[in-house]
């Protein structure tokens, strides 16, 4: 099989862009120091293209849907239109940084080039700049992409050794539109032969055969009948085409606080505080929570230690309950933690895997229609992705980087979505939602910040961790911050 040609699953994210979804991955990272000179970072940033040969290819389809898209290098790959450069007006605000991540997060990609950008933020306040990237989901999922950047970033202020441009780079001849479609339409007849083969390994004995065919169905099926449950809520709406952006950032330390006395995961507790603040945003906008379980969709990875700095997509999901009925702040993280308890012995996940694989198997035709049914289903209320960062500091060219905030794609009818990424001690939220439906997106940040903070009051404080309630409220940075319209004041003041 051809190693460059996308899977089911890397397929299906470019299936699933249509309309106003776009289906890319990004971040905002801010840095200590000034920023780097933007020829400087390209020089950087192409001394280490060769390990990841990935962003220098692009995109080909094959004609007439008869196969999935490959990977081919880009023999006009040009490191100026990827990499580049904007400044924020005076005074240079963090307002302004995620006003901007937010019109950046809103425009497409381009599948005629590698589908990946970089910006350089020049002119933020205290000494400081931001790095805004964004790469297409077919080509990175988030766990991957920790890897990525860690090969852009050092682990050191001043790294021994440097990096050199790969100087024999020369892109491989891009294949004409014939024989793009006569080696999808060879391997397509190919395919079944190494498949039987592979079921003849895994199954040898036919008993052993008819429970694995057993276990795969009713897994399947679990997840399938998890997904048909989701209620309707003000969040699954139509969507447009432009974002808001919005950051709460808190103590990687109060989280595990929280569950070393309140019991449950990090995650778990993460699940928690969000289930708070969507609870605390409904009340305010009159909607009765009695009884009411929103349903998140979790994404988890799959990758295989092996498997660490390879692109593509290795993720399955469960699709999780939130207990926005509960009022109590410990019953939440207690609700939360049972039901991940039991989904993770369940067959839900597995069942989510064998789906997206069966992508691989489908004709590309059936893959796609059924890639573009699937978000005018309500499967789920919205997405909750929590990936462990780098607990140590990165640095890029020297620079330190002090905070880092995901960005996650809508799905059509999703109207906002959390991401969230550990660093450094630090845990920072991203909150993606739609401009219009969501135009009060920093007041559900607000929620989030309230919702922590309720979260760390209810269990005691450590006497080394300082998490006691500062006179604002806060607990240990536990701070909301949002993009909002231009001209909004942010409440929130500085990050």
């Amino acid at each position: 099989m051809n190693k460059d040609r996308l899977s089911g699953l890397d397929s299906s994210f470019l299936h699933l862009e249509r309309g106003p979804a776009h289906m890319h991955v990004a971040s905002t990272t801010v840095f200590d120091g000034p920023p780097p000179h933007p020829e400087d970072l390209k020089e950087h940033v192409r001394s280490r293209l060769h390990l990841v040969p990935r962003f220098r290819q692009k995109l080909r389809f094959v004609p007439l849907g008869g196969g999935r898209p490959v990977w081919v290098d880009d023999p006009h790959f040009n490191l100026d239109y990827h990499v580049r450069t904007t400044a924020l007006p005076a005074p240079g605000s963090d307002e302004q940084l995620r006003i901007l991540a937010a019109r950046v997060f809103s425009q497409r990609l381009d599948r005629s080039k590698p589908v990946w950008e970089m910006w350089l933020v020049e002119g933020l306040s205290d000494d400081r700049f931001a790095v805004v990237t964004k790469t297409h989901h077919c080509l990175v999922d988030g766990v991957s992409g920790i890897d990525i950047t860690t090969v852009l970033f050092d682990t050191a202020e001043d790294p021994e050794g440097s990096a050199d441009p790969d100087p024999q780079w020369v892109p491989d001849p891009e294949p004409s539109s014939a024989q793009l479609l006569g080696d999808a339409l060879l391997e397509r007849a190919t395919s079944p032969a190494e498949i039987a083969r592979g079921v003849r390994r895994v199954f040898r004995a036919p008993r052993a055969a008819a429970k694995g065919a057993v276990d795969a169905l009713e897994a399947a099926g679990t997840f399938a009948k998890a997904g048909l449950s989701a209620p309707a809520s003000p969040f699954n709406v139509p969507i447009g085409p432009h974002r808001r952006f919005a950051t709460v950032q808190a103590r990687l330390a109060d989280f595990k606080r929280v569950k070393n006395h309140a019991g449950g995961t990090v995650n778990d507790v993460v699940l928690a505080a969000v289930a708070g603040g969507v609870r605390r945003y409904l009340h305010r906008h009159g909607h009765d929570t009695d009884g009411l379980e929103l349903r998140a969709l979790i994404p988890i990875s799959v990758r295989a230690d092996d498997q660490r700095g390879a692109l593509g997509n290795r993720i399955s999901a469960f699709q999780a309950p939130l207990p926005i009925w509960s009022e109590d702040p410990l019953e939440r993280l207690a609700a939360v933690s049972q039901t991940m308890g039991d989904l993770k012995s369940s067959k839900q996940a597995v069942g989510a895997t064998m789906m997206t694989e069966l992508a691989d198997f489908a004709p590309p035709t059936i893959a796609g229609q059924a890639a573009r049914l699937q978000p005018g289903q309500r499967f789920f209320n919205m997405v909750v992705t929590n990936i462990p960062g780098p607990q140590f500091p990165l640095y890029l060219m020297g620079r330190r980087l002090r905070a880092l905030f995901p960005m996650v794609p809508l799905a059509r009818r999703q109207g906002v979505c959390f991401g969230i990424m550990s660093y450094d001690g630090e845990v920072g939220f991203g909150l993606i939602g739609d401009f219009d439906a969501l135009a009060d997106l920093d007041d559900l940040a607000s929620d989030l910040a309230d919702s922590i903070r309720e979260l760390c009051a209810a269990v005691p404080a450590d006497q080394d961790a300082g998490a006691e309630l500062s006179p604002e409220g806060s607990v240990n940075g536990a701070e909301r911050h949002s993009s909002g319209p231009a001209g909004t004041p942010d409440r929130s003041g500085q990050s």
